[in-house]
């Protein structure tokens, strides 16, 4: 019976980890979609805000409400959400609104880069060989998918090769100030302050009210973005390492993304990679295996997933 529960957790563990795989590998191609249909600020700000409406009754459910506008937590919670969401979702939805999903879905794997050096410089966590090798093969998969002609004059691929470096910043953040924080209330600051400051900036702008009135054919999809490909992946993400240990949830979730991101661009926009993104994703994808499955020489912090790569959640 012990065996039996026992397969039956890593079996919900493995269930989760795909789904948090294929959530993750539509993300560029919905966001393609709708940072098109609208001005790439409306869409960060109306994605979030549904993000932020399903994160705020969860933990109204779940009575964690006051930890979350509390007077100790309330201001870092809400620097998580500013760096953690409204930058990154305002780079994130500018670049794919300049650059075909493929692209965006390459340039996204650059995480591993900014966290290796993040940890090195802020926690003290000296690189092992292997994953300086493992990055050094995701560099060459990412020039050569991504080309240096394209990389020059591409400003929407260099807005999405920004967006991680927020991840990576707000995970940081978590670690030297916000230890011990319920991972719900982290993930819930992400999309409640995050959907509110992208508001007020959207304000600020001289938000367009009519573009809003024009969103209804979208806000399906703007609903799904927010609530399903950010929230719920991210919830998705704590299940499965939950029930797994985290470097064999890793090691299915991230390597996969980029593969199953070229399905979801064909079926969503129609997008066929040339040989040479594809010989280059696939570099990126031994690159990040390679990276996330390395041994570690010591013992490693827990780390917040960001919305829509887990390459860094640990």
């Amino acid at each position: 019976m012990r065996n039996g529960g026992r397969e039956d957790v890593e079996r919900a563990g493995l269930v989760c980890a795909g789904l948090c795989a294929l959530n993750g590998a539509f993300v560029p191609a919905v966001a393609r979609l709708t940072s098109t249909a609208a001005a790439p600020l409306t869409v960060a700000t109306v994605s979030s805000l549904f993000a932020g409406a399903l994160a705020l009754a969860v933990l109204a459910v779940r009575g964690e409400l006051g930890t979350l506008f509390g007077r100790a937590t309330g201001p870092r919670l809400a620097l998580v959400g500013l760096v953690g969401t409204a930058l990154a979702f305002g780079l994130f939805y500018a670049g794919t609104s300049r650059t075909s999903a493929i692209d965006a879905a390459l340039a996204l794997q650059v995480e591993p880069i900014y966290s290796l050096v993040g940890a090195w410089a802020v926690l003290g966590h000296r690189p092992t060989l292997r994953r300086v090798a493992a990055l050094a093969v995701l560099v060459a998969g990412l020039a050569l998918a991504l080309g240096a002609h394209r990389l020059s004059s591409s400003v929407g691929i260099w807005l999405v090769l920004a967006t991680p470096l927020c991840w990576q910043l707000s995970h940081l953040l978590v670690l030297r100030r916000l230890q011990g924080v319920a991972p719900a209330v982290l993930t819930g600051a992400r999309y409640v302050y995050g959907g509110l400051i992208l508001a007020f900036a959207w304000l600020a702008s001289g938000g367009n009210r009519g573009e809003l009135a024009g969103l209804g054919a979208s806000l399906p999809l703007l609903a799904f973005q927010g609530t399903v490909l950010s929230y719920l992946g991210t919830i998705v993400w704590y299940a499965a390492i939950a029930r797994l240990d985290l470097a064999r949830t890793t090691a299915i979730v991230v390597p996969a993304i980029p593969v199953l991101s070229l399905a979801a661009s064909f079926a969503l926009l129609g997008e066929v990679p040339t040989p040479r993104q594809a010989l280059g994703m696939a570099l990126t994808a031994a690159g990040i295996l390679a990276f996330v499955t390395a041994p570690h020489l010591e013992p490693r912090p827990r780390r917040i997933p960001s919305a829509t790569a887990p390459i860094a959640a640990e």
